[in-house]
Protein backbone atom coordinates (compact mmCIF):
# COMPACT_ATOMS: atom_id res chain seq x y z
CA UNK A 1 0.00 0.00 0.00
CA UNK A 2 1.26 3.27 -0.79
CA UNK A 3 1.19 6.99 0.91
CA UNK A 4 0.53 10.35 -0.75
CA UNK A 5 1.97 13.12 1.77
CA UNK A 6 0.00 16.29 1.02
CA UNK A 7 3.04 19.14 0.69
CA UNK A 8 2.31 21.07 -1.91
CA UNK A 9 0.81 24.39 -0.46
CA UNK A 10 2.46 27.08 1.17
CA UNK A 11 0.36 27.18 4.25
CA UNK A 12 -1.10 30.74 4.66
CA UNK A 13 -1.91 30.69 8.06
CA UNK A 14 2.07 30.36 8.63
CA UNK A 15 3.59 33.14 6.81
CA UNK A 16 6.06 34.66 6.84
CA UNK A 17 8.22 31.63 7.85
CA UNK A 18 6.73 29.55 4.71
CA UNK A 19 7.55 31.86 2.29
CA UNK A 20 10.86 30.72 1.48
CA UNK A 21 10.53 27.38 3.96
CA UNK A 22 8.09 25.16 2.36
CA UNK A 23 5.96 24.23 5.59
CA UNK A 24 6.72 20.84 5.77
CA UNK A 25 10.12 21.17 5.78
CA UNK A 26 9.87 23.64 9.04
CA UNK A 27 11.36 21.93 11.95
CA UNK A 28 9.74 21.12 14.93
CA UNK A 29 11.19 18.88 18.03
CA UNK A 30 14.24 18.32 16.05
CA UNK A 31 13.10 17.20 12.54
CA UNK A 32 11.07 18.66 9.94
CA UNK A 33 7.23 18.32 9.79
CA UNK A 34 6.99 16.21 7.16
CA UNK A 35 9.88 13.61 8.22
CA UNK A 36 7.61 12.73 11.24
CA UNK A 37 4.97 11.35 8.45
CA UNK A 38 7.57 9.61 6.64
CA UNK A 39 8.84 8.35 9.90
CA UNK A 40 5.67 7.16 11.19
CA UNK A 41 4.62 5.72 8.13
CA UNK A 42 8.07 3.99 7.49
CA UNK A 43 7.84 2.36 10.68
CA UNK A 44 4.73 1.14 9.80
CA UNK A 45 5.74 -0.92 6.97
CA UNK A 46 4.39 1.71 4.51
CA UNK A 47 7.51 2.79 2.33
CA UNK A 48 6.46 3.70 -0.89
CA UNK A 49 5.64 7.22 -0.69
CA UNK A 50 4.47 10.00 -2.91
CA UNK A 51 4.40 13.51 -2.12
CA UNK A 52 2.97 15.99 -3.94
CA UNK A 53 4.80 19.36 -4.55
CA UNK A 54 4.53 22.62 -5.75
CA UNK A 55 5.11 25.41 -3.73
CA UNK A 56 9.23 25.47 -3.65
CA UNK A 57 8.87 22.32 -5.11
CA UNK A 58 12.70 21.91 -6.02
CA UNK A 59 13.44 22.59 -2.70
CA UNK A 60 11.35 19.68 -0.87
CA UNK A 61 13.08 17.48 -3.84
CA UNK A 62 16.47 18.16 -2.94
CA UNK A 63 16.01 18.55 1.12
CA UNK A 64 14.26 14.58 0.86
CA UNK A 65 15.63 12.79 -2.25
CA UNK A 66 14.70 9.59 -3.05
CA UNK A 67 13.96 8.44 0.22
CA UNK A 68 16.64 6.15 0.67
CA UNK A 69 17.86 7.55 4.14
CA UNK A 70 14.95 7.36 5.62
CA UNK A 71 14.10 3.34 4.56
CA UNK A 72 11.58 4.77 2.09
CA UNK A 73 11.11 5.21 -1.55
CA UNK A 74 10.04 8.61 -2.26
CA UNK A 75 8.31 9.96 -5.90
CA UNK A 76 7.04 12.99 -6.27
CA UNK A 77 3.74 14.39 -8.24
CA UNK A 78 5.10 18.04 -9.04
CA UNK A 79 2.18 20.34 -9.90
CA UNK A 80 4.18 23.38 -10.48
CA UNK A 81 6.95 25.19 -8.71
CA UNK A 82 4.68 28.01 -7.03
CA UNK A 83 1.97 28.06 -4.32
CA UNK A 84 -0.35 29.29 -7.29
CA UNK A 85 0.66 26.09 -9.21
CA UNK A 86 -1.22 23.66 -6.05
CA UNK A 87 -4.05 21.48 -6.89
CA UNK A 88 -5.30 21.42 -3.38
CA UNK A 89 -6.43 17.78 -2.34
CA UNK A 90 -8.67 16.70 -4.52
CA UNK A 91 -6.48 18.07 -7.34
CA UNK A 92 -3.71 16.57 -5.76
CA UNK A 93 -4.96 13.30 -5.57
CA UNK A 94 -6.26 12.74 -9.17
CA UNK A 95 -2.49 14.40 -10.36
CA UNK A 96 -0.64 11.93 -7.98
CA UNK A 97 -2.75 8.99 -9.46
CA UNK A 98 -0.17 7.41 -12.15
CA UNK A 99 1.93 7.06 -9.14
CA UNK A 100 -0.27 5.80 -7.12
CA UNK A 101 -1.48 2.57 -8.61
CA UNK A 102 -4.58 0.64 -8.68
CA UNK A 103 -4.79 -0.30 -4.82
CA UNK A 104 -6.10 1.56 -2.47
CA UNK A 105 -3.79 4.10 -0.61
CA UNK A 106 -3.24 6.29 2.16
CA UNK A 107 -3.48 10.12 2.46
CA UNK A 108 -1.81 12.31 5.19
CA UNK A 109 -1.28 15.91 5.43
CA UNK A 110 2.38 16.88 5.52
CA UNK A 111 1.97 19.64 8.43
CA UNK A 112 0.55 17.20 11.29
CA UNK A 113 2.57 15.64 13.57
CA UNK A 114 1.04 12.53 15.36
CA UNK A 115 1.59 9.24 17.80
CA UNK A 116 -0.71 7.67 15.84
CA UNK A 117 0.01 3.87 14.14
CA UNK A 118 -0.41 3.95 10.64
CA UNK A 119 -0.33 -0.19 10.56
CA UNK A 120 -3.98 0.30 11.74
CA UNK A 121 -4.92 1.63 8.56
CA UNK A 122 -4.39 -2.41 6.67
CA UNK A 123 -7.58 -3.43 7.80
CA UNK A 124 -9.71 -0.36 6.87
CA UNK A 125 -7.91 -1.01 3.08
CA UNK A 126 -8.36 -4.32 3.16
CA UNK A 127 -12.21 -3.99 3.31
CA UNK A 128 -12.10 -1.14 1.08
CA UNK A 129 -10.41 -3.18 -1.50
CA UNK A 130 -13.13 -5.94 -1.48
CA UNK A 131 -15.59 -2.88 -2.17
CA UNK A 132 -17.18 -2.94 1.03
CA UNK A 133 -17.01 0.75 1.73
CA UNK A 134 -14.92 3.58 -0.75
CA UNK A 135 -12.60 5.42 2.18
CA UNK A 136 -11.68 5.49 5.66
CA UNK A 137 -11.26 8.52 8.09
CA UNK A 138 -9.28 9.40 11.01
CA UNK A 139 -11.26 11.25 12.91
CA UNK A 140 -9.94 13.61 16.23
CA UNK A 141 -11.45 15.39 18.94
CA UNK A 142 -12.33 18.79 17.86
CA UNK A 143 -10.05 21.52 18.13
CA UNK A 144 -10.16 24.97 19.67
CA UNK A 145 -10.00 26.71 16.09
CA UNK A 146 -12.85 23.62 14.68
CA UNK A 147 -14.81 22.95 17.36
CA UNK A 148 -17.87 22.39 15.05
CA UNK A 149 -16.31 19.05 13.83
CA UNK A 150 -16.71 17.63 10.48
CA UNK A 151 -19.18 14.17 11.05
CA UNK A 152 -20.16 11.98 13.62
CA UNK A 153 -19.09 8.14 14.56
CA UNK A 154 -21.43 5.75 14.96
CA UNK A 155 -19.64 2.08 15.51
CA UNK A 156 -17.21 2.06 12.38
CA UNK A 157 -19.31 3.93 10.18
CA UNK A 158 -18.53 7.51 9.60
CA UNK A 159 -21.90 9.69 9.43
CA UNK A 160 -23.11 13.46 9.22
CA UNK A 161 -25.14 13.19 12.15
CA UNK A 162 -23.96 14.88 15.58
CA UNK A 163 -21.96 14.66 17.71
CA UNK A 164 -19.15 15.55 15.43
CA UNK A 165 -15.30 14.84 15.10
CA UNK A 166 -13.23 16.20 13.77
CA UNK A 167 -11.05 14.85 10.21
CA UNK A 168 -7.45 14.22 11.52
CA UNK A 169 -5.60 14.07 7.63
CA UNK A 170 -5.40 10.74 7.77
CA UNK A 171 -7.39 8.81 5.29
CA UNK A 172 -7.80 5.72 3.04
CA UNK A 173 -9.13 6.05 -0.35
CA UNK A 174 -10.01 3.44 -3.20
CA UNK A 175 -8.39 4.48 -6.10
CA UNK A 176 -11.25 3.64 -8.42
CA UNK A 177 -13.00 6.77 -6.25
CA UNK A 178 -10.96 9.08 -8.33
CA UNK A 179 -11.15 7.58 -12.03
CA UNK A 180 -13.94 9.85 -13.67
CA UNK A 181 -12.67 13.39 -11.88
CA UNK A 182 -11.30 15.83 -13.64
CA UNK A 183 -8.04 17.09 -13.05
CA UNK A 184 -7.34 20.90 -11.59
CA UNK A 185 -7.86 22.70 -8.13
CA UNK A 186 -10.38 21.27 -6.07
CA UNK A 187 -10.52 20.60 -2.72
CA UNK A 188 -11.02 16.82 -1.10
CA UNK A 189 -13.88 18.55 0.98
CA UNK A 190 -17.05 19.09 1.05
CA UNK A 191 -16.52 16.41 -2.29
CA UNK A 192 -16.11 13.59 0.08
CA UNK A 193 -19.00 14.52 2.45
CA UNK A 194 -20.86 13.15 -0.43
CA UNK A 195 -19.31 9.91 0.47
CA UNK A 196 -20.38 9.75 3.81
CA UNK A 197 -23.94 10.52 3.42
CA UNK A 198 -23.87 7.21 1.04
CA UNK A 199 -22.64 5.27 4.21
CA UNK A 200 -19.50 4.13 2.23
CA UNK A 201 -16.44 5.33 4.41
CA UNK A 202 -15.48 3.79 8.08
CA UNK A 203 -13.95 5.68 10.23
CA UNK A 204 -12.05 5.54 13.71
CA UNK A 205 -11.58 8.23 16.65
CA UNK A 206 -7.61 8.39 17.43
CA UNK A 207 -7.35 10.10 21.06
CA UNK A 208 -3.97 10.76 20.92
CA UNK A 209 -1.71 13.28 20.35
CA UNK A 210 -1.96 14.80 17.46
CA UNK A 211 -1.48 18.38 16.32
CA UNK A 212 -2.17 20.11 13.35
CA UNK A 213 0.87 23.36 13.06
CA UNK A 214 -1.08 26.58 11.32
CA UNK A 215 0.50 29.18 13.18
CA UNK A 216 4.12 30.28 13.87
CA UNK A 217 2.71 30.31 17.86
CA UNK A 218 1.61 26.74 17.06
CA UNK A 219 4.81 25.80 15.57
CA UNK A 220 6.94 27.20 18.86
CA UNK A 221 4.46 25.39 21.15
CA UNK A 222 5.03 22.46 19.48
CA UNK A 223 9.09 22.58 19.12
CA UNK A 224 8.73 23.03 22.88
CA UNK A 225 6.30 20.00 23.49
CA UNK A 226 8.47 18.14 21.25
CA UNK A 227 11.52 18.51 22.72
CA UNK A 228 10.44 17.98 26.30
CA UNK A 229 8.19 14.73 25.47
CA UNK A 230 8.95 12.85 22.13
CA UNK A 231 7.06 10.96 20.69
CA UNK A 232 7.27 7.53 22.41
CA UNK A 233 6.07 5.83 19.26
CA UNK A 234 8.79 7.31 16.56
CA UNK A 235 12.68 7.56 16.62
CA UNK A 236 13.93 11.04 17.61
CA UNK A 237 16.25 12.24 15.19
CA UNK A 238 17.52 15.52 14.62
CA UNK A 239 16.99 16.69 10.64
CA UNK A 240 20.24 17.05 8.94
CA UNK A 241 21.03 20.66 8.11
CA UNK A 242 19.88 22.68 5.45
Amino acid sequence: MKALIFAAGRGERMRPLSDQTPKPLLVAGGRMLIEWQISGLVAAGLRELVINTAHHAALIEHRLGDGTRYGARIQYSREGGRAEDALETLGGIVHALPLLGPSSFVVVSGDIVTGFDYAGLRAPAAQIEVGQYDAHFVLVDNPPYHSQGDMGLEGSLATMREPRLTYGNIGVFATRLFAGESAGRRALFPWAFALVEKQRVSAQRFGGRWYNVGTPQDLAALNQELISNPLSSLPYKRSPSA
